[in-house]
Parts: C-alpha cells; sequence; structure tokens
C-alpha cells in the first residue's frame, strides 16, 4: 500500500526547484538591465542570487537557456506591471492613456534597476540573430501590437476619430517612451517624463482626443 512519502518528497523537491527558479531570475533581470543580457554568465548569476553555479547549471544548463528565461521573466513583470494594470479599465482612450501613464510608471519607478529591461536588452541582440534576439522581438512586437489595437479600439468607438494609422501611433509612443527612459537612467532626472507626455498629448489631439481627459494625462507629476 502507498504511503504517499514519495509523492511528499517529490512535491517538495519540486517546490524548492521553483522557488529556486524564481530566485535566480529576479537577480537574472534585475542584473541584465543594468549589465546587459549579454553579460549574463551562470557564475554571474550565482553570485547575484547567492546560489551555487552548479544549482544555476543544473536549473538552466546553459547560457543561452539561461537568458531566454530571463527575457520571459522580465516580459511577465512587464505584463503584470504595465499591461494588466491598464487592462482594468474598459476598451478605449482610457486605456490607452493608462498604458502610456503606467509605462512611464514602470520607467520612472526603476521595476528594473536599470530601467526599461528591454530597451538595454535589444542594444545588446538587435544585430545578434539566433533564439534570444527572436524572444526579444516577440516581447517587443507584442507590446507595439497591444498599443497598436489598443488605439484601434479608440476610434472605432469614435475616441480617435482623425486617427488614421494606428501602428504609426503606437510607433511614435514608443519612440517617446523609450527616449524618456533613456534620458532618465543616463542623467538620473525625471524630466524626460514630462516631454514624453506633452509629445504622446500632442499626437492624441490631433488625433481627435477628447481634450480634457489628455491635459489630465499631460498635467500628471513625475517628480
Amino acid at each position: 500500500m502507498s504511503t504517499g512519502i514519495s509523492i511528499d518528497v517529490a512535491d517538495g523537491r519540486r517546490a524548492r526547484g521553483d522557488a529556486s527558479r524564481r530566485q535566480v531570475l529576479a537577480a537574472a533581470v534585475d542584473l541584465a538591465s543594468v549589465e546587459g543580457l549579454d553579460q549574463l554568465s551562470i557564475a554571474r548569476i550565482a553570485d547575484a542570487a547567492s546560489v551555487s553555479k552548479s544549482g544555476v547549471a543544473t536549473l538552466f544548463g546553459s547560457k543561452e537557456r539561461l537568458q531566454l528565461a530571463t527575457v520571459e521573466a522580465a516580459r511577465l513583470r512587464f505584463v503584470e506591471t504595465v499591461v494588466e494594470p491598464a487592462r482594468e479599465l474598459p476598451r478605449g482612450l482610457g486605456r490607452v492613456l493608462a498604458l502610456a501613464d503606467r509605462w512611464i510608471a514602470y520607467s520612472r519607478g526603476r521595476v528594473f534597476p536599470g530601467g526599461c529591461f528591454f530597451a538595454e536588452a535589444a542594444a545588446d541582440f538587435d544585430a545578434k540573430p539566433g533564439p534570444v534576439h527572436d524572444a526579444l522581438d516577440r516581447a517587443l512586437a507584442d507590446w507595439s501590437g497591444y498599443l497598436a489595437a489598443s488605439l484601434a479600439h479608440a476610434r472605432s468607438l469614435g475616441e480617435l476619430p482623425a486617427l488614421d494609422d494606428p501602428d504609426q501611433l503606437a510607433f511614435e509612443f514608443n519612440a517617446l517612451l523609450d527616449l524618456a527612459n533613456r534620458d532618465s537612467v543616463m542623467r538620473g532626472s525625471n524630466a524626460s517624463y514630462a516631454r514624453a507626455r506633452r509629445g504622446i498629448a500632442a499626437r492624441l489631439r490631433a488625433a481627435g482626443a477628447d481634450p480634457a481627459s489628455v491635459d489630465v494625462f499631460a498635467a500628471a507629476s513625475d517628480a
């Protein structure tokens, strides 16, 4: 008759393994945002996460697998921080503004110590083909696509009547947000977020957005 002891032991090992994996990946995403995803190594992460090199190697097996898992962990943190809170609002202009506002808060609050993880990682891998490049490209495309789809929904609701190309506007939003992130990290100042807000607000007004709603977004303090 089975006592269930072997199952309990297996479950305990699995739980410890999952906890170790989360610990390692939390250190990996933070470190990669500062030092670069391409600089990650099993030895460096083991030191940052206070675990053994053999433990990291057992969990991930290779540097590339560690990098891929780090990209996915960063994507999940980004979605949890930026996308999911905005999705609490109905589709339309309010969600668009919430997405931009949450992105600024994500960068300003240093959800990743080095600013936007994906801006740093893309600079590492934009000209390096391979699985890590492709994983980063998918994550960035998912965000841009979701932002463009949100703009298109706002247009379909009549809230952006002059918007002719949601993909173009999403591209412009990302350009402003990425530059604000870079300038803030480089200069240690939040002034660039106000400029990004004004630029996004101007484009939304040009697309026919309700001025009062846009003005609230543009006037938000990022001090």
